[in-house]
């Protein structure tokens, strides 16, 4: 594929007309094809990276004003990794626009997932360099928007804790209380029961194969108690 035309599809991809497409190309070129490693997108692979990484801190900051920092961090993590970028870029039709050296492509022409996520990033910088930072959230933050959210749903339903620390902790400005109200059977095969209780109301109890496992249950309870989540028809809880 010519450059030119390169460049033209990377446009019809992002929605901006480049003043500077000579960026865009170098953001598109891998060290196997280019004259040296400071002429390939090695460079701004590292800028977008960076880049990428405020505009997921800005969204997830923006969706959930209830969450913590770790509970953020944690989020954030999964919205930047390389598998979530690798599936952006193919998702947009990026991997295909890579120029590469022979042999790198599998026999089915797909990237390893580095590349294809080196290729997002680098296309991010080259966004950001030619026409700012509101261009380049404008583009890629409505695509990370379904793995942020994917994060969130992911981690609260099997965290049950935390979610219910941080809504007491929003509402009645306390910490849930979790007490041990009974474990019995042998040692390789106790059950314990756990209650919750938060501004002086108990809830009914969890019961689980670890006090770990009974806090959770313990906390789901409250939580469907209190309408923050509820249980559908699937089996599958949903935050409310």
């Amino acid at each position: 594929m010519e450059s030119l035309d390169i460049v033209r599809r990377a446009e019809q991809i992002i929605g901006h007309s480049f003043a500077q497409p000579e960026v865009m190309l170098r953001a598109l070129t891998h060290s196997s094809v280019a004259d040296d490693r400071l002429t390939s997108n090695e460079r701004l692979e590292f800028l977008g990276d960076a880049v990428l990484g405020l505009i997921a801190c800005q969204r997830i900051f923006e969706l959930y004003p209830d969450l913590l920092e770790g509970e953020m961090t944690k989020i954030k993590s999964v919205a930047v990794s390389r598998k979530t970028c690798a599936a952006i870029a193919r998702q947009v039709g990026l991997e295909d626009l890579l120029v590469l050296g022979k042999g790198i492509r599998d026999r089915e022409g797909t990237l390893p997932h580095s590349l294809a996520a080196a290729a997002l990033e680098s296309t991010i910088a080259a966004v950001y360099i030619d026409a700012g930072l509101d261009t380049v959230s404008d583009w890629i933050a409505p695509l990370l928007d379904a793995h942020i959210t994917r994060a969130y749903d992911s981690g609260h339903q099997q965290n049950y804790k935390s979610v219910l620390q941080q809504h007491a902790q929003r509402r009645y400005q306390e910490t849930p209380e979790y007490i041990l109200l009974e474990q019995d059977g042998p040692d390789h095969a106790k059950t314990f029961r756990v209650s919750v209780r938060i501004a002086g109301a108990t809830y009914d109890p969890g019961e689980g194969a670890s006090k770990k496992q009974a806090e959770q249950r313990a906390a789901l309870i409250a939580l469907q108690a209190l309408d923050v989540v509820e249980r559908t028809d699937d089996g599958t809880v949903r935050m409310l």
